[in-house]
């Protein structure tokens, strides 16, 4: 079965500022989906454009395989389901839903079938979409933002809009793209109880060396400082940290000696 993120569009309509295609790139990159639809752009070189191929970041690929139609009729040609992205109320037109709703609605309708098609489409920056390019979606779709201040930034928007989808998607249990697995870090282990002896010992030396520990007279010091190391649940990087700090105790106290001694009077 085709996955389900490759089976999603992104359609930016009729946008004006090359920066917002650009970091309206690497939000669809970095939600792990690849389809990225510019409808009757404003300018002809706007994937080309300083400041898109600067805020894609890391996203070029999907600058470079963006899609650019005559129209937003001609954008949505194979799509089975589509959201009209906006914050504006609209007496006729599809029915609406929050972005949420619409994550649900979309992963329904892409697991329904691997054949259908979502399409996400977003308007200019300046004015939205149109009455007209509203009703040529299936649902219009709101991001319940702050009533006050309600307008996003298309690029946002976008940003929002694929988190949600991406959410829904992985729930389902479509699993491509997850993010890597990072490859295990020996340090971030837990520490041996051998390990947190060693530190314990040398812990005593250096509070020893810096006359903070009295060794004839240890009272319950170490105890205490053996209680607080088993309930911190050291890693190996943190007992090494923690030892080298012990060993610049250590020199430290050793180096004040010595400066001490060539400073002694002699007869």
């Amino acid at each position: 079965m085709t996955s389900a993120f490759s089976r999603v569009r992104f359609i930016l309509t009729q946008p004006s500022h090359p920066g917002n295609v650009g970091s309206a790139a690497r939000a669809v990159k970095n939600m792990g989906f690849s389809a990225l639809w510019l409808a009757q752009p404003q300018r002809d070189d706007m994937l080309e454009a300083p400041e898109a191929q600067a805020l894609a970041s890391g996203a070029l690929d999907i600058l470079d395989e963006a899609q650019v139609a005559r129209s937003l009729q001609d954008a949505l040609g194979p799509v089975t389901l589509s959201f009209a992205l906006t914050a504006r109320a609209r007496d006729l037109g599809p029915p609406a839903c929050d972005i949420r709703q619409a994550a649900q609605l979309a992963r329904e309708h892409l697991q329904k079938h691997d054949q259908n098609q979502l399409a996400m489409v977003f308007g200019c920056e300046r004015a939205g979409l149109t009455n007209e390019q509203v009703r040529l979606c299936h649902h219009v779709c709101h991001i319940p933002a702050n009533p006050h201040y309600s307008s996003l930034n298309v690029a946002q928007a976008l940003q929002l809009t694929a988190w949600e989808l991406r959410y829904a998607l992985i729930e389902a249990g479509d699993r491509l793209p997850q993010t890597p697995d990072l490859a295990p870090d020996p340090g971030k282990s837990p520490a041996s109880s051998q390990a947190i002896t060693a530190l314990l010992a040398h812990w005593e030396q250096a509070l020893v060396a810096v006359r903070f520990l009295d060794p004839q007279h240890p009272k319950k010091l170490m105890p205490r400082m053996q209680n607080l190391l088993n309930r911190s649940d050291l890693s190996r990087d943190e007992v090494d940290m923690l030892r080298g700090l012990c060993t610049a105790m250590i020199k430290a106290a050793k180096d004040g000696q010595q400066d001490k001694n060539n400073k002694a009077p002699t007869d």
